[in-house]
């Protein structure tokens, strides 16, 4: 998706999301995860495609989640799933920082 076809909407301050880490919030009608990776932001669904279990109360290391229920794995960079039981993707959010704000791209791409 291109930078002028996107519709960004404002979810966080950057300083919301805390470093290394992951936090939920509802963003637009979305329940999301943010992640704050060696000082890059991350968003995704945060609900897990395999037990519905909310990712910000999994475990981050380094760019995977791990779900708390079943301990599936996602990339925070793509959504890919990287561990089982977890085999179906999260959804993914484009993201980009504008003013010391994180804002989303919610449209299906």
């Amino acid at each position: 998706m291109s930078e002028e076809a996107a519709q960004w909407t404002d979810a966080a301050s950057v300083d919301e999301v805390p470093a290394n880490d992951v936090v939920g919030m509802m963003v637009g009608g979305h329940d999301i995860a943010l992640y704050k990776v060696d000082g890059e932001v991350f968003a995704t669904s945060n609900i897990c495609t395999h037990g519905d279990g909310r990712l910000c109360e999994g475990f981050l290391e380094g760019h995977e989640i791990e779900c708390p229920l079943h301990q599936g794995k996602f990339d925070v960079r793509s959504g890919r799933a990287t561990y089982d039981p977890a085999i179906e993707p999260v959804r993914a959010y484009p993201v980009k920082i504008e003013g010391g704000r994180v804002f989303l791209s919610l449209v299906e791409q």
